[in-house]
């Protein structure tokens, strides 16, 4: 088992912030606007700002693509919702992009006012940083499998039992780790950067820009198994950003934009500080899961409305007795505007964090989420605890995502033994056919082969949406039959 040292505990002593001398990250690289991986640099800027700029271009191949598509179907806090009205993951990105372009566009603004000279070298800084946190932001989720972050823990599951060993042994310890602590970020940078044989293109994955990918990767580190406690890690540090297969990759995208390595103290590289922007992709992700599902727990019943609306009072700092200018027909509709105002507030906050600490991001100074630093911190946590408390240990929740841990697990078993059936049965035969060609390795499957066909299997079970996964499941088992039958 390969192990790891985070940061936070190595007791590293940082230069002073004042210190000029250190290195620093540079935002004109930091914003490359080539397209991974060999596509010259587009868009170069100039006085005008351009109408469709590579940035923009990015959530747009975002938008248009399958893997993002699929996000409409997949849990983001009801497992299978049966309202209209409860959160998927594709209108949590959405929504999670909207907050990222106001992040970036306002901490951009608040640089170029506060900053000499950068107005000057980078004119567009502000609409850069809006497009390029939104692009992120959009894709954020792209990689989660079937069943929210319980899929997650479905896959890793598997693959640390009984079942999974003979295909496990075969790997050295970095590719197991990819599979035992399997991380929907990594398989993220993984449709966004992996292009399959049978679908090749001019560009890998969606061929988006160099920044967008900095910003998305906000765990910059492999999938290292640490021996030590994680809960005192920095927070790039408690998950991994990318596989084994997509090591190569992801360093060209360290080295394009100039990203700093680590200290030395890790038995692996590969660790990198973050790209500045990806603090306000998390931040943007931050402020809609705490505040947008706790208004999907308080809709559905779960949270008691009356402590919950008063929470939110207290956290925009209205007095108990403070009358609006507007007659609410029900609760409802009075929490939909607490909701709007304070998402507002924590954005004009969030925003204002960034742009004072920008000089410590771009040092690698400062490891710690930004939603964190506001002055509601505290009241963010009973939010995220309420939420926990009652609509993620729901009943509905955890008994879905109970199943989730069969469906994955079998399916996830049931074609592991048809790829790599020596004798090549009759059903290893049939269950190979069902799996779409581009899911296929060719040649010898044994070590780095091997873990190349478990990933491509992990891909098409981890892009189903629920309903599919389910589905599958229930026919492959004879439980279900296609209809006709």
């Amino acid at each position: 088992m390969l192990s790891f040292t985070p940061a936070a505990m190595l007791h590293l002593t940082p230069p002073t912030d004042d210190d000029d001398n250190a290195p620093a990250m540079r935002w004109a690289q930091l914003l490359s606007r080539r397209r991974y991986p060999e596509q010259p640099q587009l868009h170069v800027v100039t006085d005008a700002a351009p109408v469709r700029g590579a940035f923009v271009a990015d959530y747009d191949r975002v938008v248009f693509s399958s893997a993002f598509r699929r996000l409409q179907r997949k849990t983001q806090v009801m497992p299978l919702p049966e309202t209209d009205f409860v959160h998927t993951r594709l209108t949590h990105s959405l929504e999670t992009a909207c907050v990222g372009r106001s992040l970036g566009r306002l901490g951009g603004r608040l640089l170029l006012e506060e900053t000499e000279g950068l107005a000057a070298e980078l004119p567009h800084l502000d609409a850069d940083f809006g497009d390029i946190v939104a692009a992120a932001c959009l894709a954020h989720d792209i990689g989660n499998p079937p069943f929210g972050h319980s899929g997650e823990d479905a896959i890793s599951a598997y693959f640390r039992s009984p079942a999974a060993e003979p295909f496990v042994r075969m790997l050295n310890p970095a590719q197991r780790a990819d599979l035992q602590h399997f991380e929907g970020n990594a398989a993220g940078f993984r449709v966004l950067t992996h292009t399959y044989p049978t679908h090749s293109s001019g560009s890998a994955g969606l061929g988006l820009t160099y920044a967008t990918l900095g910003a998305f990767s906000k765990y910059p580190r492999p999938s290292v198994v640490a021996e030590t406690d994680l809960t005192q890690a920095t927070a790039s540090e408690k998950k991994y950003g990318y596989f084994q297969t997509e090591a190569a990759r992801f360093e060209e995208v360290a080295r394009e934009l100039g990203l700093l390595a680590k200290p030395a103290g890790t038995d692996v590289a590969g660790f990198y500080h973050r790209h500045p922007l990806a603090f306000l992709v998390e931040a943007a992700d931050d402020i809609c899961y705490r505040i947008i599902d706790f208004e999907d727990g308080l809709k559905l019943g779960l949270i008691p409305c009356d402590k919950g609306l008063a929470l939110l009072r207290d956290m925009l700092g209205d007095a108990p007795g403070r009358r609006g200018s507007v007659e609410w027909r029900d609760w409802r509709e009075e929490l939909g505007y607490l909701r709007a105002r304070l998402i507002n507030r924590l954005v004009q906050q969030t925003a204002r964090r960034f742009a004072d600490r920008a000089p410590q991001l771009l040092r690698g100074y400062l490891d710690e989420p930004l939603v964190r630093q506001l002055d509601c911190w505290e009241q963010l946590q009973e939010v995220h605890r309420l939420t926990v408390e009652h609509l993620y240990q729901s009943r509905p929740v955890l008994e879905i995502e109970a199943a989730g841990f069969e469906v994955l697990a079998g399916l996830l078993d049931a074609f592991l033994h048809a790829t790599f059936d020596p004798q090549g049965s009759a059903r290893s035969r049939k269950l190979g056919q069902l799996l779409p060609e581009q899911f296929r390795a060719t040649g010898p499957q044994q070590g780095a082969a091997a873990y190349e066909q478990i990933i491509l299997l992990t891909d098409y079970i981890g892009g189903l949406t629920d309903q599919n996964a389910l589905s599958l499941f229930r026919t492959i088992r004879g439980i279900d039959l296609p209809k006709g039958f």
